[in-house]
């Protein structure tokens, strides 16, 4: 019998590794249907801006000079909360699906009606700051839980529920975000994309866990920042599903998602409502949400 030289056997012994590496990261979490592998989970992004503060892009395309209000994109933004969220919740119930809403505290202190109607549908609410315009990575650590303490208990107030989950504003976090939320007993933050998967993340406070969050099906980047009409979002979807077979179906997180005041208006809403109807009719995705991928993970013990 031929035998391999040290060179040949240290080869082999190489694939043999990648081999097994492979199949470790394509092993799907507990609670996973094994037939299939996507985990789609729908957010709708419900953001606001405090009086004196205005989103830093807008459909305009022409940003306004350093220091100057821009009352478009104010009104533009302000949409999502007054209308947009009504259009998006009526999508989300007439094709049985719940998502997790990520709402800035503002609109919860100002919206009550709007936080019940989530709340009432079987929706979960989840943090996303204060105002869209603080951003984490901009403050300091007493700021930041400050921020926090405020949005959750804006949250809670209107909900009734302590929010458990929350993604930064530019889904953008400091090195304190994780502490600070593990601190507040929060179960996940959306601020991760170095993984398909979630994963856990110690913290000096405790560990959280970590949800994925993608972008490759969202209305902010394809419409907005690269301006792509509505249509974008479903072919970027169906083109992910056409071509997961391709790289070998493995377990992943993709996310749907739609903010109330880009989505939520005529043109949009249609878009995310096929994008969910063509999710759902694929044999590779299941439905779920990121409160639940979060509570499997803590369940199974996973790394």
């Amino acid at each position: 019998m031929a035998t391999l030289s040290p060179m040949a056997q240290a080869s082999a012994g190489g694939l043999q590794a990648g081999a097994r590496q492979r199949l470790a990261r394509s092993k799907a979490p507990a609670g996973w249907p094994e037939a299939a592998p996507i985990a789609l989970s729908v957010s709708v992004m419900l953001e606001g801006w405090t009086d004196d503060a205005a989103p830093g892009i807008g459909p305009m395309g022409n940003p306004l000079r350093a220091g100057v209000y821009d009352s478009q994109a104010k009104s533009w933004a302000d949409y999502g909360a007054r209308t947009g969220a009504w259009r998006l919740l009526d999508i989300l119930d007439d094709t049985g699906v719940k998502a997790v809403f990520y709402i800035s505290g503002v609109l919860a202190a100002r919206f009550p009606e709007l936080m019940q109607a989530i709340v009432a549908q079987g929706h979960v609410v989840a943090a996303h700051a204060w105002s869209q315009h603080i951003i984490p990575a901009y403050q300091t650590r007493d700021e930041e839980q400050a921020d926090l303490r405020r949005c959750v208990a804006a949250l809670e107030a209107a909900t009734g529920t302590k929010p458990m989950g929350w993604i930064s504003p530019r889904a953008t976090p400091s090195l304190n975000t994780a502490e600070l939320l593990a601190e507040e007993g929060m179960a996940w933050i959306a601020d991760a994309f170095d993984r398909d998967l979630p994963y856990r993340l110690d913290t000096p406070r405790g560990p959280i866990t970590a949800i994925p969050f993608t972008t490759e099906v969202n209305d902010f980047p394809l419409v907005i920042r690269y301006g792509n009409e509505p249509e974008a979002f479903v072919r970027a979807l169906t083109s992910i599903l056409e071509g997961w077979p391709e790289i070998g179906s493995p377990p992943a997180c993709l996310d749907l998602t739609a903010h109330a005041h880009v989505f939520g208006r005529p043109a949009g809403a249609m878009a995310f409502k096929a994008a969910i109807r063509r999710a759902q009719q694929s044999a590779l995705t299941f439905m779920t949400d990121h409160s639940q991928l979060a509570q499997w993970h803590a369940a199974a013990g996973a790394p």
